[in-house]
């Protein structure tokens, strides 16, 4: 066997499993292109460069090898950009941080064009092609990843200029990548009308839908916990596990966003990615192999197990003085509070209600998976009024797992008591820092991981769920209830999770513990 045809074996192997690291270090072929799309942009400028930045301090991005380009209709020079984005990446005081920021910045050109244009992606592509030339990149080798930090609506054409202008020449062991943000489209029929257009563009292969939520550290430790401990095994089913929450609460509202956020609402904007992709990770069954395509099938018959939603479990609201921003028609309908009642039609979860909830204007902030077990049967201690076991899952802020169990309280008294295991993240891993989601997501795509991206047909399950429900809001058939900016939302949101089957603990408060 040739040395060539050796490294492409290698390489492949690689791609197929990002968990295998016999040969993690297997050189790429060619030099690496990142062109972020609508550079000038706030997402671009608050979460792409700093992820880009974070990967380079930390050497995942060579400066010899990598060159980033920024691209938007905005007609600034390169030292303009740098000087827009630098603010976002000096947040640190170590030694050597303002020194890494001015070598990070060096790496960036800016190209002004039009998003629906040759002449603009014409000119990118020289720029790309002259970048990969200095670094002696044999034509067709190079890798170029292209981020959509754009609105959806300019997705196709922008695909069909990169399609046109920008795509390797030939293929020499190189590749072409795109990565899109949500949302990925309104409803069913906008979704998969968006995913026809870019897929006769691209091959399923080559396109990254990133969720953010995926690249969550908790939400990565999800199969880990699941699935390499025997204790939770026997217990991850009908027969032990009473309810699921999967909750994402904010304590502030809108604030600027009040004409963007109208267009989608909480279930859009959160329940039907963000949750939905946690509930896969928790329902889902083992796969065969932590291969992305065996991950991804499995999460795909969730989603198709899912029953249709009934609307007398859908608690929708709506926080006074949201239509107070000027941006928000007078008249909205749209929720900024919901609580959703999925159920698995399965044999592992048939009777298991998943209760997804999202709120903005709250009394806290917080995202959390809340698994609720089943009540103790013959309980000789008379303690069921305190709480059920449960296993909680902290997304943020404060990452932490921990299990709430019944103890006796010390003393010489045999009373019992509400407390937890605990294994807080801040407290365990001191000097660990948590990655930032779009720095794992960023470089999986570099490597070719593709299992913490969703692939279309999860994508148009995921909207069979929720479009009905969607068209009801949109057409007025439902109406959201006004709620008190910086209360738990409206009572009958509560009264949904009790009719569900949740038990509240009372008396008892999770408190991250100190250093």
């Amino acid at each position: 066997m040739g040395s060539g045809q050796w490294l492409m074996e290698k390489r492949s192997s690689l791609r197929s499993d990002s968990f295998s690291k016999e040969f993690e270090n297997v050189p790429e072929t060619g030099c690496l292109s990142i062109i972020v799309l609508g550079a000038s942009g706030d997402l671009a400028k608050k979460k792409t460069f700093p992820a880009l930045f974070n990967l380079y301090r930390q050497g995942f991005l060579q400066s010899h090898e990598v060159h980033i380009f920024g691209y938007a209709r905005t007609k600034i020079s390169d030292d303009e950009l740098r000087s827009r984005i630098s603010g976002y990446l000096c947040k640190d005081a170590s030694p050597g941080h303002s020194e890494d920021v001015s070598k990070f910045l060096q790496l960036i050109k800016y190209v002004s064009g039009s998003y629906d244009t040759e002449e603009g992606f014409q000119l990118l592509d020289k720029e790309i092609s002259e970048h990969e030339l200095a670094k002696n990149s044999a034509e067709g080798s190079s890798r170029r990843l292209f981020y959509f930090a754009l609105p959806p609506s300019v997705y196709p054409v922008v695909c069909k200029m990169i399609k046109k202008c920008c795509m390797n020449k030939s293929d020499l062991g190189g590749w072409t990548r795109i990565v899109v943000e949500k949302p990925f489209g309104k409803d069913l029929e906008s979704s998969e009308r968006l995913s026809a257009q870019i897929g006769e563009l691209f091959e399923e292969p080559q396109i990254y839908r990133i969720d953010h939520y995926l690249g969550k550290e908790l939400v990565q430790n999800m199969l880990v916990l699941r699935f390499a401990n025997r204790l939770f095994l026997p217990l991850w089913n009908r027969d032990n596990i009473a309810n699921v929450q999967i909750v994402f609460r904010e304590d502030f509202g809108t604030e600027g966003r009040g004409g963007y956020f109208d267009e989608y609402g909480i279930i859009r904007d959160i329940i039907q990615n963000h949750l939905l992709q946690v509930l896969c990770l928790v329902a889902m069954e083992k796969p065969v192999s932590l291969k992305p395509e065996h991950i991804r099938d499995e999460k795909v018959k969730v989603l198709q197990s899912v029953l249709p939603i009934k609307d007398e479990e859908v608690v929708l609201g709506q926080y006074q003085g949201y239509r107070d921003d000027p941006t928000v028609p007078d008249h909205s309908n749209t929720p900024t509070f919901a609580t959703v009642v999925l159920h698995i039609h399965n044999e592992r979860w048939e009777g298991v209600p998943f209760i997804l909830k999202a709120g903005k204007a709250l009394n806290s902030r917080k995202a959390e998976i809340r698994v609720q077990f089943k009540d103790v049967p013959g309980d000789i201690f008379k303690c069921k009024k305190q709480g059920r076991n449960e296993f909680v899952i902290r997304l943020q802020p404060s990452e932490a797992i921990y299990m709430k169990l019944t103890v006796k309280q010390p003393g010489l008294e045999m009373s019992t008591a509400q407390s937890e295991l605990d294994l807080s993240y801040r407290q365990r891993y001191q000097g660990v820092t948590i990655p930032e989601a779009y720095e794992r997501l960023i470089l999986d795509t570099i490597r070719g991981d593709q299992q913490h991206f969703v692939r279309r047909d999860e994508l148009k399950a995921a909207w069979e769920i929720f479009t009905p429900l969607l068209h009801r809001i949109d057409n007025g058939e439902m109406k959201p209830i006004p709620y008190e900016p910086g209360s738990r939302g409206p009572a009958e949101g509560d009264e949904l999770l009790a009719k569900a089957g949740y038990v509240q603990t009372h008396g008892y408060i999770w408190i991250p513990p100190t250093l």
